[in-house]
């Protein structure tokens, strides 16, 4: 398509124009569904705030928040703005665009959800570093083998390979893994009721972009001139980015230790990950490596 080189990505359609996003976004949905989100969040805040409510957290868990929940916005911010939003300029159609644009928007608006809600807790603890986040992301051991998976997958230039990479490898095993295994699970637990309905906001992205993705490679893979061809090239990109995204996964389980109280152990959310990135390549036909 004029524009649109066939070369910015290895996979090939017989007609690109057959994706139709599932998810039927336009641009009032894409103004309500985020509108809600905020508003949901920013009264979860004010509510917590006028009841001081985070007064009552265990100490263990405001030095969690602070570190490893705010690090967590830099993995979201990166891939917002320096995966989807460059893969949705490349895509060629309007309807590929706009699927992959919203999930950009998606990650840089939980991103900044993530940081003004730092900012609201510092205000609100006195014992809360809001700072720290980033030198977390930047020297915590636990996180850097996820930095270097977000910034490899930041480098790839072929835009479907960056969707497919992002959304269907790296965000089950690692995204998803953090978000609903640990802090979803855990907070509660600790006298925390408003975190998870930040960061719930952020998986609820997760499922919603997740649908348009399964089908967009879906149709792929079945493409009656090039479907074998294609599943051949993302079963490539499942052999090479799964060993990262697993090595990612692992080093972040030290902080399943650093909660007060222990809710669930580590390796039963790494499996409950692993089973839904199963689920995902099962979709597509394609096998995980053995190392799964």
């Amino acid at each position: 398509m004029a524009g649109f080189p066939a070369s910015w990505t290895a996979l090939k359609s017989s007609d690109w124009h057959t994706f139709r996003d599932p998810n039927e976004e336009w641009e009032k949905t894409i103004y309500f569904n985020n509108a809600n989100v905020v508003r949901q969040i920013s009264n979860n805040i004010a509510n917590a705030t006028e009841t001081k409510a985070f007064d009552r957290w265990d100490p263990s868990w405001v030095k969690v928040v602070a570190n490893h929940v705010g690090a967590s916005m830099h993995a979201e911010h990166g891939l917002g703005m320096h995966v989807f939003l460059p893969a949705q300029r490349d895509a060629p159609t309007n309807m590929h665009n706009n699927a992959i644009c919203v999930n950009s928007m998606h990650k840089l608006r939980f991103a900044q959800d993530l940081a003004l809600y730092n900012l609201a807790l510092a205000d609100a603890l006195p014992d809360f570093d809001g700072s720290i986040h980033r030198e977390v992301w930047m020297q915590d051991p636990a996180w850097q083998a996820t930095r270097e998976n977000v910034e490899k997958i930041t480098g790839i230039r072929d835009w479907a390979e960056a969707v497919f990479v992002a959304n269907c490898i790296y965000e089950p095993l690692v995204g998803e893994l953090f978000r609903s295994q640990f802090v979803m699970q855990v907070a509660a637990s600790h006298g925390d009721y408003t975190t998870p309905s930040v960061v719930g906001a952020g998986e609820g992205d997760f499922f919603r972009d997740l649908r348009y993705t399964v089908d967009m490679f879906g149709i792929l893979v079945n493409d009656k001139d090039h479907g074998a061809e294609n599943k051949e090239t993302l079963q490539g990109y499942v052999d090479q980015w799964t060993p990262l995204s697993m090595t990612a996964a692992r080093h972040l389980q030290p902080l399943w230790s650093q909660p007060g109280h222990r809710v669930m152990r580590f390796e039963d959310g790494f499996d409950a990950a692993k089973q839904r990135f199963g689920r995902i390549l099962s979709d597509f036909g394609l096998t995980a490596p053995k190392e799964v």
